[in-house]
């Protein structure tokens, strides 16, 4: 985990000190298909492993009710931060 999070630092020094190249500003779109191309990948990986094929109905259950959680959690901290800090008169009703 640390090589992972060592070599997206070092990526990021070296794009910023190679940052007013031409060539850099156009990465992004290599990088969307690299990552396009990486899901296709995992999927293939996914797909050829018989213990996740045979146990999908079970772990897209769970896989559904980690995503609905995570999303009801963003949803309210979201809705708390914006009236604790960016409704305006909502100190002045209270």
């Amino acid at each position: 985990m640390f090589i992972v999070i060592g070599i997206m630092f070092v990526g990021i020094a070296t794009g910023y000190l190679l940052r007013r190249f031409k060539l850099l500003q156009k990465v992004g779109v290599s990088i969307s298909y690299t990552i396009y191309l990486l899901l296709f990948l995992l999927g293939i990986s996914v797909g050829a492993n018989k213990d996740i094929v045979d146990n999908l109905t079970n772990l897209g259950g769970q896989a559904l009710l980690l995503a609905f959680a995570g999303t009801m959690g963003s949803l309210l901290a979201a809705w708390g931060v914006y009236h604790l800090f960016f409704k305006k008169g909502v100190a002045n009703e209270r």
